[in-house]
């Protein structure tokens, strides 16, 4: 059984892991789209675009973890960059669709491919039990991430005992603080 303080070390070791994977294929093949300097979140956006054309707003919301608000907003700055297209839906007027246009899909493709190729050669050189152990692991990961509660409100902290407030020095009389 795993104690809350080895789940919080665990959760650390997680992200750290995460984070190194990230950071080192960013390294190896780059950025998608480079030449246009994309935030994290347009590339999340263009990236979810990518799995799934023709969401909405709200579905990409969704998928994103964030307001629709938000991704409204990610998708105004990415509309004059030309690598992404607003329709409206056939059926309903009202319901507006997303897609990358194709230069920009054909880029996160190349990107995709060259950072699945790098990480599925290092994966191959696994032992088959390792890859077996990861590929069950990454169910688990899943379910972590979507267990997560939406929204930016982060649980409390952990009450710690009130520290008195030390009192700002006195301003010398007809002094500026």
């Amino acid at each position: 059984m795993v104690s809350d303080e080895d789940a919080a070390g665990l959760a650390d070791e997680l992200y750290d892991a995460i984070g190194l994977l990230r950071r080192r294929s960013r390294r190896l093949v780059g950025a998608p789209l480079p030449e246009l300097a994309l935030s994290g979140a347009q590339h999340e956006l263009l990236r979810v675009l990518r799995r799934n054309p023709g969401i909405t707003v709200t579905e990409a919301a969704h998928l994103l973890g964030l307001a629709a608000n938000t991704v409204s907003t990610l998708v105004s700055q990415l509309l004059p960059l030309g690598v992404l297209v607003r329709e409206r839906d056939a059926t309903d007027r009202r319901v507006a669709r997303l897609d990358l246009t194709p230069s920009a899909r054909e880029g996160l493709e190349q990107w995709r491919d060259r950072r699945t190729q790098a990480t599925a050669t290092v994966l191959a050189r696994l032992p088959a039990g390792e890859r077996a152990r990861l590929s069950a692991a990454l169910a688990t990961i899943a379910r972590i991430a979507a267990d997560l509660p939406e929204g930016s409100a982060a649980p409390a902290a952990p009450a710690t005992p009130a520290t008195p407030a030390t009192p700002a020095p006195p301003v010398p009389s007809g002094g500026r603080p």
